[in-house]
């Protein structure tokens, strides 16, 4: 048995490896951001009218996860509000949104006003939409007096999420003119080039901004990026020489992402860290990226129990047999009660259980189950797979009972109705 009050008393005893473990976390933000002079630049150069209480242009920022856009924001912010300070002038207000987590008009609207009047929180739904932006109004006009920077990172999401959310981003880069003094200012943040696409032609003529693209990183930038982190993450002549170069050049050559690189040179050091090792050494770095790249949802699927094995190979069945995007309950059970029968052993489950199982595999991300209103017909729970096909029959086919019979398809599948130009037609005997 596991004896962990002696493993955290070891633990402390342990080689020391990390002299500081979280600069190599991608929340941290160095004194220094290598490789994006230009990009400060740029940035600097639009928000520094701002010092002079003037109203700065808003800003589109474009480049792929991990090139430092949201990195380079906070070290602007930090500078520009240390020069606030020191010319003894109101500090500008920088609000931070990720729209992958707050990706409604209203969300981003109560979230907002939560930032700047954090004691008279809005509610997180309820109101009118125009009641929320009037209070936004009050709560600037209230609380702030320097300009106030809104960055929405993941911008692409609250873009294509509902048009209502275009008009809350419409009525942002137009409330300036409902302001007594402060100026709000759009910094939008997105992986996708060419997202603006989808924007509403009235936000895109009321936006003024300015784009800024920023380049993936190539292989010497990442080693000078991780060299700069290791320098105070670990300890004096902890890592071996080898250790920098090879996760430099393993991120490299695979998406140019210094988040992913700084986050495999933290795994190779906690592996060290755990087999009490006095060095880091590239084994350490590619049992991290083995670890890394090791497949959760393979791992999650094998270890299911066989009833919802069975309902994903429903699910399987379904989807390949039929090409439906979407499929109903009642087609999986009725595909499940004919499979079922052909493993002995195996007790049939009813189809409330069947439905509560669809909900657990939900709630874990194997499939998407959404109930929608069908009129009169009521309501109807459609499940789709969130595994592609392939990988779903990679999955099912490492259980030996249900492998034989994942090129069966029951006969409750062979008498669907087939579809062809919209029209329905019964296949013939």
């Amino acid at each position: 048995m596991f004896d962990i009050d002696n493993y955290f008393k070891d633990f402390m005893s342990k080689e020391e490896i990390f002299h500081e473990r979280d600069v190599l976390r991608p929340e941290f933000v160095p004194s220094l951001l290598p490789h994006r002079n230009h990009q400060i630049q740029k940035i600097a150069e639009i928000v520094a009218c701002s010092l002079k209480n003037s109203m700065p242009s808003n800003i589109f920022i474009f480049g792929k996860t991990g090139t430092g856009k949201t990195a380079v924001i906070s070290y602007v912010s930090n500078h520009l509000n240390r020069q606030c300070r020191n010319a003894n002038i109101p500090e500008s207000k920088w609000i931070f949104l990720n729209c992958q987590e707050v990706n409604t008009g209203y969300r981003v609207l109560a979230k907002i006003c939560d930032e700047i009047d954090p004691d008279n929180p809005v509610p997180i739904a309820g109101w009118p939409i125009d009641v929320v932006f009037d209070t936004l109004i009050e709560k600037i006009n209230t609380n702030l007096k320097g300009n106030c920077f809104i960055i929405l990172d993941e911008i692409d999401v609250l873009v294509k999420k509902a048009r209502k959310s275009q008009d809350v981003l419409y009525n942002l880069v137009r409330i300036n003119s409902h302001l007594k003094s402060t100026k709000v200012n759009i910094i939008g943040i997105s992986n996708v080039l060419n997202f603006k696409s989808a924007l509403d032609p009235r936000v895109l003529s009321s936006l003024g901004e300015e784009e800024i693209v920023f380049p993936a990183y190539n292989a010497l930038e990442i080693k000078d990026i991780l060299e700069q982190r290791a320098a105070r993450a670990f300890y004096p002549d902890v890592l071996d020489p080898s250790v920098i170069p090879l996760c430099a050049a393993l991120a490299a050559k695979e998406h140019g992402d210094a988040r992913k690189a700084l986050d495999l040179l933290r795994k190779a050091g906690e592996f060290a860290e755990r087999r009490n090792a006095k060095q880091v050494t590239i084994d350490h770095v590619y049992f991290a990226q083995d670890n890394m790249e090791k497949d959760k949802m393979k791992e999650y699927c094998e270890a299911l129990p066989l009833q919802s094995k069975m309902i994903l190979l429903s699910i399987y069945q379904l989807e390949k047999h039929l090409n439906q995007e979407t499929i109903i309950t009642g087609d999986i059970y009725n595909t499940y009660c004919e499979m079922v029968e052909l493993i002995p052993g195996l007790n049939k489950l009813t189809q409330r259980r069947v439905s509560e199982l669809i909900r657990e595999l939900d709630l874990s991300g194997m499939v998407n189950a959404r109930v929608k209103s069908t009129g009169r017909y009521g309501r109807t729970k459609f499940i789709k797979s969130n595994v592609p096909l392939r990988d779903l029959q990679d999955y099912l086919q490492n259980e030996s009972r249900i492998a034989e019979l994942m090129n069966i398809p029951p006969s409750c599948i062979r008498n669907k109705i087939t579809r062809f130009s919209g029209k329905k037609f019964r296949k013939l005997m």
